[in-house]
């Protein structure tokens, strides 16, 4: 065991660490000692690539940690990343504490084989990442860590450390050595510095990233979610007239919009939970997970900047980052005023009706006031480039593109059934013991949620009997702990729902969609045809949903049990957070057979996993459509501009690139800097800030 005396006895030697010139005797008893070996986490049924199938990206760390093995200057100037780091839940000061705490600061010690863990100056450490594991078949839970040591301050704060720096080897996964290009700041300092760098360069040398002419080029955004955001500061900090048009209006009138349809029912078409500033992740839980990876320098940025913008520290640090409706709003405000202040023109409650087309080039735009006010009448405004970032509600917007013979292809997508349970329930099927430590959000441990998937094989009868035998995904999806469910309607005659919470995720409701994956194969036996035939199958499932509700958003429902043992039980329905009322329905009847047996397939393993989660307790809320964007508007790898129509950037969530707020805003910022480039804004690639971006035409969110 670690020696955590400041006076340890050794059999036939008692020394005190106090002495001078104890620096040899540290490396003489490191030796000596018999240190149990590090708790390391491992994930079940990981494959461990190695060789050729290694990822680029690995080969290039490992080529790295290679030749700083026996460089001792590196190891002792550099900063280590320790990764890995289990400290007990009981042990440690709980989910709000960031910092370095004396139980952390053991794990450190048993890294670095250093005897005395409270002679660590918690100065030279800094999380970079924390996460809850509560996983079944570990001893105990346990927040895990990933720390940064800076060795140069820790030798300078104490010097004893150095032998055992120098001994330490890297290791793939546990402890490296950072690159220098690994460290990212928010956006407008990553700009600035690189304006800097080369105002900064040699007389003669060509390295000007950015353009110095005169004449703005002229840039409309549309739509101001994450992307539509991103895309816009990128512009306008490298020098482009930006206009931003968003269709629905800024967050406060949107809020008081939303209270209107929460409260009496008034539904605003282009003022709701989809349209507005933000876009639909507005009032959504605020999640900031992304598969396309935490230690991605994009993402670091794309945080970083939310912070820089008001969001909390935490996020950085966080395993699973959220922000909440509450924290948004506030932060998209300064947002706002950051973009006005750089020259940028907004313009809430505007529409974008149609493109201006010259030949196969986009030249502008068509915009009208979107509350219809006669008086206001259609205005045509030629643009230099339309960047196109609409979310995945903009059905109008997809039609007119298909009127102008923009590329569009269909893309798989996913429908299903909004799950809810109480929140307690949940806390007791992850954490057992442990769930009287949530505290509806203010307790030691973080508010339970879950993830499960499941693959469902068969041929199913009637809808789908002309097709071979197919797999289908089925998934939860943005799971909302300590959350509600909300209406995500656009049109009255149709009825969707989504899930929300709020930064502390306090409510007694746990929410999350299950949903099944619906291809194009699916679309084309069920007789939907063309570009957009998911949103035609999205809008029939919504328009049914509504029915089965008696209208008026009424959301019909259904008890997981009764769901599964196709029976319906219209006097005992759980208490449900959706506001504007439910009614029991067989939600047999809204989906294609095929839907509805992979969902309970689904749901019947799902409690295999999470015993309890097949309860009467639990509510099935239909119906949830809008997971993702049914089409891609196809656009080039290189240049992010649409493969039919030079000017246009369809970048976002909207065009099919993106699936949530993080990896919405990494597409329009790339996008930003791919559109300087093409005029003549910004000289350099994105590569040369971020590094490699990834395939443009890829979907990795």
């Amino acid at each position: 065991m670690p020696i955590i005396s400041h006076n340890p006895t050794f059999p036939n030697n008692k020394i005190s660490f106090l002495i001078s010139d104890s620096k040899s005797l540290f490396a003489t008893f490191k030796h000596s000692l018999n240190f149990s070996k590090p708790f390391h986490i491992k994930c079940a049924k990981k494959t461990k690539r190695t060789g050729k199938y290694r990822y680029p990206s690995e080969k290039k760390k490992l080529r790295h940690q290679e030749q700083i093995k026996n460089d001792v200057t590196t190891k002792l100037e550099g900063v280590w990343r320790i990764s890995k780091l289990g400290v007990s839940v009981h042990e440690d000061p709980g989910k709000d504490f960031l910092g370095v705490s004396e139980a952390l600061l053991k794990e450190i010690a048993k890294v670095l084989e250093f005897p005395v863990a409270s002679m660590l100056p918690p100065e030279a450490f800094n999380v970079v990442r924390k996460s809850f594991d509560a996983r079944k078949f570990q001893k105990e839970a346990k927040f895990v860590y990933t720390v940064d040591m800076d060795a140069h301050k820790l030798l300078t704060l104490e010097p004893r450390t150095e032998e055992f720096i120098t001994e330490l080897e890297p290791k793939h996964g546990h402890l490296e050595i950072l690159h220098n290009d690994t460290i990212s700041g928010d956006l407008t300092s990553m700009i600035h510095g690189n304006r800097n760098i080369d105002e900064d360069a040699s007389l003669g040398e060509d390295v000007n990233k950015f353009s110095t002419t005169t004449k703005k080029p002229k840039v409309v955004v549309v739509g101001s979610g994450p992307s539509g955001l991103f895309a816009s500061l990128v512009l306008a900090e490298v020098g482009a007239d930006v206009t931003l048009v968003e269709r629905g209006q800024a967050v406060e009138q949107r809020g008081r919009d939303i209270g209107a349809l929460v409260v009496r029912r008034m539904l605003q078409l282009e003022s709701n939970f989809c349209f507005g500033e933000g876009g639909a992740g507005t009032w959504s839980d605020g999640k900031l997970v992304t598969r396309i990876g935490r230690n991605n320098s994009s993402v670091l940025t794309v945080l970083k900047t939310l912070v820089q913008f008001g969001a909390p520290n935490s996020i950085l640090v966080d395993g699973k980052p959220h922000l909440g409706t509450d924290r948004l709003i506030p932060l998209l405000r300064n947002f706002r005023q950051y973009l006005q202040e750089l020259g940028v023109t907004i313009r809430f409650g505007t529409r974008v009706d149609d493109l201006l087309v010259k030949g196969e080039h986009v030249v502008g735009v068509k915009i009208s006031d979107s509350k219809g006010n006669i008086e206001s009448s259609c205005q045509k405004l030629e643009y230099d480039a339309v960047v196109l970032a609409v979310g995945h509600s903009a059905r109008d917007t997809y039609q007119m593109l298909l009127s102008h013979n923009v590329d569009v292809s269909r893309k798989d997508f996913a429908v299903g059934l909004r799950i809810e349970h109480p929140q307690e329930l949940i806390n007791n099927i992850q954490y057992s013991e442990l769930s009287s430590e949530v505290q509806r959000g203010r307790g030691k441990v973080p508010v339970a949620d879950y993830q499960v998937a499941q693959y469902v094989n068969g041929k199913y009868k009637d809808t789908l009997s002309n097709l071979e035998p197919i797999s289908h995904g089925c998934y939860s999806f943005c799971m909302c702990p300590g959350g509600q469910v909300v209406l995500t309607s656009t049109d009255p005659t149709e009825l969707c729902v989504n899930g929300m919470s709020f930064s502390k995720r306090s409510s007694r409701w746990a929410n999350a969609a299950i949903v099944v994956t619906v291809s194009s194969k699916d679309l084309e036996a069920l007789n939907f045809h063309g570009p957009l035939a998911g949103v035609q199958f999205q809008r029939a499932l919504e328009q049914k949903a509504a029915m089965m509700g008696g209208g008026n958003f009424v959301v019909p429902v259904q008890t997981v049990t009764d769901f599964l043992d196709n029976k319906l039980s219209v006097t005992s329905i759980p208490p449900s957070s959706y506001r504007l009322g439910v009614k029991a329905a067989n939600l047999h009847e809204l989906f294609p057979i095929h839907i509805t047996e992979a969902l309970q397939r689904a749901i019947s393993i799902f409690d295999k996993e999470l015993p309890g989660f097949v309860s009467e307790s639990g509510l099935l809320h239909g119906v949830e459509t809008r997971t993702s964007s049914p089409i891609q508007i196809t656009r080039r790898n290189d240049t992010w501009e649409s493969t039919s129509h030079k000017g246009l950037y369809p970048v976002g969530e909207g065009a099919g690139y993106a699936g949530g707020i993080v990896s919405a805003a990494v597409d329009g910022m790339h996008a930003g800097f791919s559109v300087a480039q093409q005029l003549g804004l910004y000289d350099s690639t994105i590569e040369s800030i971020f590094g490699k971006a990834g395939n443009a035409a890829v979907v990795k969110y």
